[in-house]
């Protein structure tokens, strides 16, 4: 049964990654556009922390992990995200609904295979700055798009407590931005289309640990690595003098031809570092350190003066707790309650600012009778920059979905 979900979904999943617009977050104007991917519910709901040796749940950030599965395991995660946009004189709500990742993962003894599709950014705003008379040029700038990946990994497990893997990613896309610029009462304007296409690979290595300091209790850490990596940049860019109705639609008067260029765009290096403490199956306490240098991502579609970036940086406290994850009297007792806490430095500064990200996280687990399957839930609540500096500050409040479906595979029947 699971095969013919996994077979349906991954057809209906690689579609709907092109056509969603996954965001509407004003800062998705920079660089790939906002990245979205911030790992499965699961980890999502404990602020990002993936430091156990899980064997029923895809941990996508670390290929380590796959050496640790049991199971084969179907996962499908997906988001409602709702923002409230807020500036010194105004604010607007805005809501999105998109998918966040599929993945399946395959135990081989020591050896653990995984391979997916991740919408890993969007671009999705529409902002305008509409001057009040003639003496001033009026603005308005559209943008749509991102980049996805396709991995495939593996993980060996070298002894009961440790585990390597490395993991290969392909990373396609193209974002499409409109600018038009007008006066104040004049139905003319010029108009800038931009058509980007991005395409490049970056490879992951992962180490995961665990050792007993007592009787139950464990010591879990993670490491992976990311190694620096590059998109090549196809731009298309036409420029075009245009005429504008009241609902800004445009009619073409005057366009110069297609002008076709190449560049890269520079993703450092990252590494990321988590540790902590629990019992198997009964409770995790743990902490998570990302770092990156400073993207490179400046392009002839997306080069502003006033925009720059700088080394990129998070960190995360989280954990899980089941009250008792074999009880036959009790459901609520094997649930997997969830929390997290997260401080995020985006790497995007905007006119000297800092564009930070802080939230908190919660979610809960919730088995499936009679199979190793779950259903989780995550909710996030946070902020998003800042009003200062005639910037845009996000409040937000998403809500995730997923499942993690588990089977045997591969396994030789005794009776036929």
């Amino acid at each position: 049964m699971i095969k013919k979900i996994i077979v349906s979904t991954c057809l209906l999943f690689s579609f709907v990654s092109f056509a969603q617009e996954g965001t509407a977050s004003p800062y998705s104007f920079f660089g790939i556009g906002d990245v979205r991917y911030k790992g499965t519910t699961e980890m999502r709901s404990m602020a990002g922390i993936g430091i156990e040796q899980d064997s029923i749940h895809l941990n996508l950030d670390n290929p380590a992990s796959f050496a640790n599965l049991k199971l084969t395991t179907f996962a499908l995660g997906g988001s409602l995200n709702t923002t409230q946009l807020k500036t010194t004189s105004a604010s607007a709500g805005v809501q999105r609904v998109a998918l966040d990742y599929l993945a399946v993962g395959l135990p081989m003894g020591k050896l653990g295979v995984g391979f997916g599709l991740i919408p890993f950014s969007s671009v999705g705003y529409k902002v305008e700055s509409i001057a009040a008379d003639v003496t001033q040029n009026s603005r308005r700038f559209n943008g749509s798009g991102g980049v996805n990946k396709v991995f495939f990994g593996l993980g060996y497990k070298i002894s009961p407590s440790l585990s390597l893997g490395a993991d290969v990613h392909y990373n396609f896309g193209k974002i499409a931005t409109t600018s038009l610029e007008f006066m104040t009462g004049i139905p003319v304007g010029t108009r800038e289309i931009n058509d980007v296409v991005l395409s490049g690979f970056n490879f992951n290595t992962g180490l995961m640990f665990q050792t007993k300091i007592g009787a139950k209790t464990n010591v879990y850490s993670s490491l992976n690595y990311t190694l620096e990596s590059t998109l090549k940049s196809t731009n298309t860019s036409n420029i075009s003098t245009v005429l504008i109705d009241a609902q800004f639609n445009t009619s073409v008067v005057d366009a110069a031809a297609d002008v076709v260029s190449n560049a890269n765009l520079k993703l450092p290096s990252k590494i990321t570092f988590g540790a902590g403490v629990g019992q198997s199956k009964k409770w995790l306490v743990g902490a998570q350190f990302s770092i990156r240098d400073a993207a490179i991502l400046a392009n002839t579609y997306n080069s502003f003066n006033n925009v720059s970036y700088e080394k990129y940086q998070k960190y995360s406290l989280g954990g899980y707790f089941i009250p008792n994850y074999n009880s036959f009297t009790s459901y609520a007792k094997r649930l997997v309650y969830r929390a997290g806490l997260k401080y995020e430095k985006t790497g995007l500064v905007v006119n000297t600012e800092s564009i930070k990200d802080v939230g908190l996280t919660l979610g809960v687990g919730f088995p499936v009778t009679g199979s190793f399957s779950n259903v989780n839930i995550g909710f996030e609540l946070g902020k998003k920059g800042t009003t200062t500096s005639n910037l845009v500050q996000e409040n937000y409040a998403n809500f995730s979905l997923s499942l993690s479906l588990n089977d045997r595979w591969f396994e030789k029947r005794k009776f036929n």
